[in-house]
């Protein structure tokens, strides 16, 4: 007998740490010690561990055993890390060969099958950068953990098999044991291929046109008008017009939803950006993240890359609406708890969508609306000024009349328009390909002012409404990055001033209303 040893991964966030298990086999009584911050989950550990090995007929020694997670002073958390102690235990007892060039990962129960665990594909990751390509997790996690390039991936539904292929007695082993699987993944690619469609939505000419440009350029879009405007289609229409993917950040966004996976056997790799809809009682630990212990990711993490859609914006917590302007500034989200600090990226697409007052018909000449004039401005005025001035397109959603469903069938369908949104986003990577950056959105003031600087005859208005204060510094970048993604579209090499005067338009129109 020795220390065995064998290894696995710890999460903080999405960021991954190589843990090294050590296992030691005392001569003391019985006795099952964790060292190394393990949480509550991972001190149960202890007990799965037992009954799991014991009805795969190679039940743990009788002496004390001490597990040793290194470093010590790296929180562990989650039933993860069942595996690797298991294993390390078997190896300190001789009854396994060495366990120390593979990671472990999986949670065990206690008839001895190999159970899934959220965030495989973080995990998966860390280990092979950090030079352990060999990797064995529950047969439930070998088509999440094979995304990963590098990585030889093993999976297991027993503890026995696993045991056997290490060099287990087979006459010891509960090898005939065939638990049902159990383990048959939903058919997400048939639910991915139903998107709405653009053509769905009757009328609503420039409320279509600004979701385009908002697609083409990445921008943020706040939508204000009267109930049954077709506010909400709009908004679940945009991530039908966004570009798929590239595999970097299928990753980054695969990643951060297998940590958040309700059913953590059936992520799969994802191709088309994400759509968050969080509700409007949702708390701040549910939108930015959080919660007791290590933070785990919320809404505004699960929409990187995609579309955050906040519907009735102002009955949200003012508290959790500002929240957001720090990653719609920086595109990430860094929480800080007592048991440690989690970064979560966070480049998304805001989408606000609000009524015009509490009962939603101060619109036209708003003669059926009840509000007190202060009542509008206290329901309007939830969503704070530093907020809205972060949001690039501010439209106002008329309603729909007659004649719009008179039209039905001669609007463009979201192929059309994704196609032209494409083009534009072609053009905007071969101009700022060499200054590090995709979309027009990210474009900070000193390129805008200086790279691409425009005549100041094209900036005219725009220095006018600054001069008089009508724009922030932020609002009048804002303008320029929109007024740049209406050249794109226009398929011109810069903006003129009419794509100026414009883009002012879709930034003023609800304050104009």
């Amino acid at each position: 007998m020795g220390v065995g040893r064998s290894y696995s991964v710890a999460l903080l966030g999405l960021n991954g740490y190589i843990v090294e298990v050590e296992a030691d086999i005392g001569q003391t009584l019985p006795n099952f010690v964790i060292l190394g911050l393990p949480d509550a989950s991972l001190n149960e550990a202890k007990e799965r561990i037992r009954s799991a090995a014991q009805n795969s007929g190679i039940p743990l020694s009788r002496r004390k055993i001490t597990a040793n997670l290194i470093p010590a002073s790296l929180p562990k958390r989650g039933s993860g890390f069942d595996l690797a102690i298991t294993m390390a235990v078997l190896r300190a007892a001789g009854d396994i060969r060495s366990t120390e060039d593979t990671v472990f990962i999986s949670e065990l129960g206690l008839d001895g099958r190999l159970r899934p665990v959220r965030g495989i594909l973080p995990a998966v990751m860390a280990a092979v950068q950090a030079g352990h390509p060999k990797i064995v997790v529950a047969h439930a996690n070998v088509a999440e953990a094979e995304l990963v390039p590098g990585a030889v991936v093993r999976g297991y539904k027993t503890l026995a098999r696993l045991a056997f292929d290490f060099g287990a007695n087979p006459q010891d082993l509960a090898l005939d044991y065939d638990p049902a699987d159990g383990e048959v993944a939903g058919d997400q690619d048939a639910a991915a291929a139903v998107v709405p469609d653009l053509c769905d939505v009757s009328g609503q000419g420039d409320a279509r046109r600004a979701l385009e440009v908002a697609a083409a350029g990445a921008h943020h879009v706040l939508l204000c008008g009267p109930p049954g405007a077709g506010k909400t289609m709009l908004a679940e229409r945009l991530p039908g017009l966004l570009p798929d993917l590239g595999d970097q950040e299928a990753m980054e966004v695969t990643a951060i939803h297998s940590l958040s996976a309700v059913h953590v056997d059936s992520v799969r790799l994802l191709r088309r950006p994400p759509f968050e809809n969080p509700h409007h009682s949702a708390t701040a630990a549910a939108i930015i993240g959080g919660g007791s212990g290590l933070p785990r990711p919320g809404a505004a993490s699960r929409a990187h890359r995609g579309v955050l859609f906040l519907d009735e914006a102002p009955e949200y917590e003012r508290r959790v609406l500002d929240a957001l302007r720090q990653p719609l500034e920086s595109g990430e989200l860094v929480i800080h708890r007592s048991a440690g600090t989690a970064a979560y990226p966070a480049r998304f697409q805001l989408v606000l969508a609000a009524n015009p007052c509490p009962c939603g018909k101060a619109t036209g000449k708003g003669v059926d609306c009840t509000c007190t004039p202060v009542m509008r401005r206290r329901y309007f005025g939830r969503m704070s000024g530093p907020l809205l001035d972060r949001v690039d397109i501010q439209l106002q959603v008329e309603r729909v009349s007659l004649a719009d469903f008179g039209q039905a069938g001669a609007e463009e369908d979201t192929a059309t328009v994704a196609s032209r949104v494409q083009a534009a986003r072609s053009r905007q990577r071969q101009r700022l390909g060499s200054l590090g950056m995709e979309t027009n959105s990210q474009v900070p003031g000193r390129v805008l002012r200086g790279e691409l600087r425009l005549p100041s005859a094209t900036t005219k208005i725009l220095d006018t409404s600054l001069e008089r204060g009508i724009l922030t510094a932020r609002g009048y970048d804002r303008v320029l990055r929109l007024a740049w993604t209406l050249a794109d579209l226009g398929h011109r090499d810069q903006p003129h001033s009419d794509d100026i005067g414009q883009a002012l338009g879709l930034r003023q129109a609800v304050a104009a209303a």
